[in-house]
């Protein structure tokens, strides 16, 4: 067997198993040609990139006994079965059983290319998100915030300097960007030992919010029958997240200033002050120096809170995330409905990628769950072609999303990039050229 080539080929008529072979290997797909399934599953890995692309009726084993044993090694494996006409209802009850897709024989070779490109996609997509859940090599953090995208490298690599030093933060991102992941993540690898202690100032009365913050004695106001702990007393030793900051009332950031100057705290109904050892990690969507010149928010916690600022990119700059984060969700979904992930075509990632996601990473985990319960599926694609447009205009819709969405996992390098889809880069070129996509720039000849 070819070293883990991209497409395994399967038929024990040596002339379609050459034919397709040919027209595979013009597309330049690395291709392991074989007569029999055997042969072909002989030193197959779980963490093969292969998709298997066989006919359904052969004389030791047919397409039941392959589906099977591949299942076996790896569930995840892309299946392509070929099949006559008279053999079309045993190829779609092998897809029931598990096969990726099937084709009709004498296959259409640009059908062909199409199925098994989609298939090779998807089967990278789905390793790419297993590694990102095993992975190690950064002390957990890829696996904690996850993407590949320059803004998400860059946003790690910053954590990481804050996450080590003695210093408040403020994180600013639009709603849904994971401003608590992202605090979670600060605490979880700063190495304090206590707690981490989230405070949304804006779902707080704002009656309550300092009693909420600070505690009271017993008797402090009315109402008042005994003792409370606050949250930040309640922080010592670990990460207090205040979320929502630019909701906080006037007076409770008066004595929020204080305790960020001098880390100590007083109970409402109290004189004694109480030492407290914590890191605050404030977030907001506001710009908080121009509500302070507004007069909405103190100028002088505005400053003292905006000492180590962290940014969270919107997910539609995030471009290359859209699916590894897609492909995250649908496991942890389908692992609290104890189902298996359904299975995510190269269309439905293409159209994820195209979407505007005004809720960010919040919105595409709530169209993940729903997707696991069966209640989000292509509907935007339905609808646009529903609307009028032609098949043409759908899949240069969705090759350019596929070229864009390639482009970023490879931070733009043409060669990398062209290797990863199978294409030479004049090839590239031309598409990019065709649909208006510019070069990088990444140094490498053209």
């Amino acid at each position: 067997m070819t070293l883990d080539p991209d497409i395994i080929l399967i038929d024990d008529d040596a002339s379609v198993l050459e034919a397709c072979c040919q027209v595979l290997e013009l597309e330049d797909f690395s291709v392991s040609p074989h007569g029999s399934v055997t042969s072909a599953l002989t030193g197959l890995r779980a963490d093969s990139r292969a998709v298997i692309v066989s006919d359904v009726r052969m004389p030791d084993h047919d397409g039941f006994d392959l589906v099977a044993a591949v299942r076996n090694i790896d569930q995840d494996i892309p299946i392509i079965l070929m099949s006559g006409h008279g053999d079309i209802p045993m190829a779609l009850r092998a897809m029931r059983d598990g096969a990726w897709d099937f084709l009709e024989k004498p296959a259409d070779p640009v059908h062909l290319i199409e199925t098994v490109r989609r298939a090779r996609d998807h089967r990278r997509l789905l390793l790419e998100n297993r590694r990102l859940r095993l992975s190690v090599d950064d002390d957990g953090w890829e696996t904690r915030l996850i993407g590949h995208s320059a803004p998400m490298v860059a946003l790690r690599e910053k954590l990481k300097r804050i996450a080590a030093a003695a210093t408040d933060a403020l994180i600013l991102g639009e709603t849904g960007t994971g401003k608590e992941v992202t605090a979670r993540a600060i605490h979880d690898f700063s190495g304090r030992k206590g707690r981490f202690v989230a405070v949304n100032c804006g779902a707080i009365p704002e009656t309550m919010l300092e009693s909420e913050l600070f505690g009271h004695e017993a008797g402090a106001f009315t109402g008042a029958r005994e003792k409370r702990i606050g949250k930040i007393e309640y922080a010592d030793g670990g990460t207090l997240f205040l979320d929502e900051i630019e909701s906080m009332p006037l007076a409770a950031q008066v004595r929020l200033l204080r305790v960020l100057q001098e880390r100590v705290i007083e109970r409402l109904g109290s004189n004694v002050e109480l030492p407290v050892d914590m890191r605050v990690v404030a977030a907001t969507k506001a710009d908080l120096h121009a509500a302070a010149r507004k007069g909405d928010f103190r100028e002088d916690l505005a400053y003292r809170l905006d000492i180590a600022r962290v940014e969270l990119p919107p997910l539609a700059q995030r471009k290359g995330d859209v699916g590894l984060l897609f492909q995250h969700f649908l496991g942890l979904a389908a692992k609290r409905q104890g189902r298996t992930p359904p299975r995510v075509s190269a269309e439905l990632l293409a159209e994820l990628n195209g979407r505007a996601w005004p809720g960010n990473v919040r919105e595409l985990r709530n169209v993940a769950e729903r997707f696991v319960l069966g209640l989000e599926d292509r509907a935007d694609v339905d609808r646009a072609a529903a609307g009028g447009e032609t098949l043409e205009v759908q899949m240069d819709r969705l090759e350019r999303a596929i070229l864009l969405d390639s482009l970023a996992r490879n931070d733009g390098r043409v060669g990398a990039t062209a290797d990863a889809l199978g294409i030479s880069r004049k090839t590239l070129y031309l598409k990019m050229r065709k649909f208006d996509i510019a070069a990088q720039g990444d140094g490498e000849a053209g």
